[in-house]
């Protein structure tokens, strides 16, 4: 049999339906090389090309050859302009969390002040606390107190520290950031201001302090606001360091106020939550120059430990604090004796461990809202498409 003979037996065997792209793309090649060849491949292949099953390199070269220099510059600037979402804004889960846990912080501030100001134990608990602090306070401390006793110096060091937190945002053109941190100071002065005067406080026993309602903390609420403005300003790799700083300046102002019968302790936790779930919503709000620029997204290994050791510091406090609360708490409605280390002692650990439960976990948010990890962050935002 000859080699054209040979062929033509094949052609008349196939099947007039066989579409695989191996078989159409040889009879290509074969119709190329051959123009004399057997019509009836030439009409199989046709009918193959009317059902749509072209051979890849045809069909991308018509399309190829359809399009217009015009229409592939276009194509190509459409590609090169399509912004990832989160070079606009946070992950929806991040942006969750803050939802949560500003309603928990929230919750945690009135349930202070309820638990502190409404119930017979929690005013037994308050006026123990607030006679008798500073002799439970550590004598080299009240003596070093860095003028934290001072209102006027409380006042300057807040205003100085959410004055450079603002000015570390402009200077980094954070122009929404700047704008978030001016509202957010803006709102916890006016809680300050607002609901001291405005919140009732029962006389439900006997105390030696003042019957006046005395919460919030106005000072301890400017302290941890400014402390928590410089977390959220910075760039990522001061964000540890300022997150120890203003959780020190915080509980110091905490133990003051308290030792120097400025405030109850539980004006101070109050303060402390209120401001936290303010900035969590501050931080729910958070996108485009609010977040770090594209090429500078990492993880932050000093973040995680610092934002770990505040988190578990604050959990481990209030455990221990309960259990203590837990141990006097037959004495508190009584005022007994006994009772009264229990209470200094507790109420200095709820100080710190409100302080440090706060600012770890803004300090965490913080990271997850001005850094989501995607490619695109960590390469840098795309070229931008040429000018005509």
């Amino acid at each position: 049999m000859s080699e054209h003979d040979e062929t033509n037996t094949n052609a008349q065997s196939a099947p007039a339906d066989d579409t695989q792209w191996s078989v159409l793309q040889e009879r290509v090649d074969v119709r190329a090389d051959k123009p004399n060849q057997d019509p009836r491949i030439a009409a199989q292949i046709d009918a193959a090309r009317a059902r749509g099953f072209v051979p890849l390199s045809e069909s991308e070269s018509e399309r190829t050859a359809k399009n217009s220099p015009e229409d592939l510059q276009a194509q190509i600037e459409a590609g090169l302009t399509q912004v990832d979402p989160l070079m606009i804004r946070p992950r929806t889960s991040s942006r969750i969390l803050c939802g949560v846990l500003a309603l928990v912080f929230a919750l945690l501030a009135f349930g202070s002040y309820w638990l502190g100001v409404h119930t017979l134990k929690g005013q037994g608990y308050e006026d123990l606390v607030i006679d008798n602090f500073a002799n439970y306070t550590p004598q080299w401390l009240l003596e070093h107190n860095l003028g934290l006793t001072d209102s006027v110096v409380v006042i300057s060091v807040s205003i100085a520290l959410g004055a450079i937190a603002v000015f570390v945002a402009l200077l980094r053109r954070r122009w929404w950031l700047a704008g978030q941190l001016a509202a957010f100071a803006a709102v916890s002065f006016a809680c300050a201001r607002v609901l001291k005067p405005a919140l009732p406080r029962p006389l439900l026993m006997q105390i030696h302090s003042s019957t006046a309602n005395s919460a919030p903390s106005g000072h301890t609420m400017l302290a941890i606001t400014a402390g928590l403005m410089l977390v959220c300003a910075v760039p990522r790799a001061w964000r540890a360091a300022c997150a120890l700083l203003a959780a020190a300046y915080s509980m110091l102002v905490g133990v003051f106020v308290i030792a120097d019968k400025w405030h109850r302790p539980c004006d101070v936790l109050m303060a402390v939550f209120l401001v936290g779930a303010l900035a969590m919503l501050m931080l729910l709000f958070t996108r485009t120059s609010g977040m770090d620029r594209p090429g500078k997204r990492v993880s932050s290994a000093s973040v995680q430990i610092a934002s770990t050791v505040l988190i578990t510091l604050g959990i481990c406090g209030f455990a221990y604090a309960g259990y203590v609360i837990w141990q006097i708490f037959p004495g508190l409605e009584y005022g007994v004796a006994w009772s009264t280390g229990g209470a200094c002692m507790s109420a200095g650990v709820l100080v710190i461990a409100v302080n440090a439960l706060v600012v770890g976990a803004v300090l965490a948010v913080r990271q997850l809202t001005a850094s989501p990890l995607t490619r695109l962050g960590q390469i840098g935002a795309p070229p931008a498409p040429p000018r005509r």
